[in-house]
């Protein structure tokens, strides 16, 4: 489980240090590290023995190629140098450290379709993670959604209608800011007396975007803004901020589309048991979901990585929200054999939520 566990806590810039399973390159760095510690210790134990003298001379040379090997290897691992992403197709413009009066400010970025015209009649969609969206040169593991590549080609073959992009970087709180803070408010009293619970923050992450960020984009870039033109994208705790989104405002979003969605909550919450947070989650979407069949959503996940824990909750889930009408029209849950949890699986099935939110036939 070590991939969830660095894919969301560690800095911003090594958050992700990997998305399905630990690197073997930071394995061995940690066997070189401890094997280097050895070396050091044998070469400077007090000894005048010319045969452990020889010894510590061959001791030398393996110490001087693990250093060698680890700056190779450091330099190979580096942080991304640039960090302002370039697209394949459209046009992307930048807005450096967006201000809120809910949360702390951070970087937004609005992709344009080629051709896109200031003023043009299109619909928006939101996506979380904004940093991992459109260029692998800029990110922390050289994956990207490829959001660029694949809506343009989709917009230019006439499969969904034209739509701009608002992507919404991530920041060191990422766990705090995509977790839904009601859905907690739905978990046995029992179960949250031992709970290290986080300090939630969902809610103020969802009025940037709707009271100050959604404002902006309408304003400035004037496309259609009624609620059945304006959607919402996220993966993993992305996933679950969209589909809350969506309960919290339906008069804002008219469809959601939510990726690998982390309904275990596995591992994140210490004292709870495997069902408690996902029983509470599916309680608070049942009592919040809107008017039957009046929106849109879309989830799925993979079978390989974390995404194999998600099979269980997701059917469960599944069944809560077809119980209370919603038909495959409206809603729509598959499962992708297998992908994992990573950007590159995101990227491979892309185009199902787009042509299920944005098709022309929708």
């Amino acid at each position: 489980m070590a991939d969830f566990f660095v894919y969301e806590f560690v800095s911003s810039q090594w958050r992700h240090l990997s998305s399905s399973s630990l690197e073997p390159s930071w394995v061995f760095i940690f066997f070189l590290i401890s094997g280097l510690k050895r070396q050091i210790s044998f070469i400077f134990a007090d000894e005048k023995n010319p045969k452990v003298m020889a010894k510590r001379r061959i001791r030398w040379s393996i110490v001087g190629v693990m250093i060698l090997l680890l700056a190779a290897l450091a330099w190979c691992m580096r942080p991304p140098q640039n960090k302002i992403p370039t697209v394949s197709g459209g046009t992307l413009e930048r807005y450096p450290q967006f201000e809120s009066q809910f949360i702390p400010a951070r970087d937004v970025a609005v992709w344009l379709p080629t051709g896109y015209q200031m003023g043009d009649s299109c619909d928006v969609l939101y996506m979380h993670d904004g940093q991992m969206l459109f260029d692998p040169t800029t990110t922390w593991n050289r994956k990207e959604w490829q959001v660029d590549e694949v809506m343009d080609s989709l917009i230019q073959a006439g499969l969904i209608r034209p739509c701009i992009v608002v992507a919404i970087w991530n920041t060191d709180d990422r766990l705090n800011e995509y977790s839904p803070d009601k859905s907690w408010q739905c978990i046995a009293e029992e179960q949250l007396k031992n709970v290290d619970a986080p300090h939630l923050k969902g809610d103020a992450y969802l009025k940037f975007i709707v009271k100050e960020l959604k404002p902006f984009i309408d304003e400035h870039y004037k496309p259609l803004t009624s609620r059945e033109h304006t959607f919402m994208m996220g993966s993993s705790m992305g996933g679950l901020i969209s589909l809350y989104a969506l309960c919290e405002y339906p008069q804002e979003f008219g469809g959601v589309a939510c990726l690998s969605s982390h309904l275990s909550m596995k591992h994140l919450c210490k004292g709870l048991d495997d069902q408690a947070w996902p029983t509470g989650y599916r309680e608070y979407v049942a009592k919040h979901l809107p008017q039957t069949n009046s929106s849109l959503i879309y989830m799925d996940h993979g079978t390989r990585g974390f995404d194999a824990d998600y099979g269980t909750y997701q059917q469960q889930l599944d069944s809560c929200i077809v119980s209370h009408g919603w038909d495959d029209r409206h809603y729509r849950s598959l499962v992708f054999d297998g992908h994992d949890h990573s950007e590159t699986s995101w990227a491979e099935r892309l185009d199902q939520p787009l042509k299920f939110l944005l098709g022309k036939g929708n």
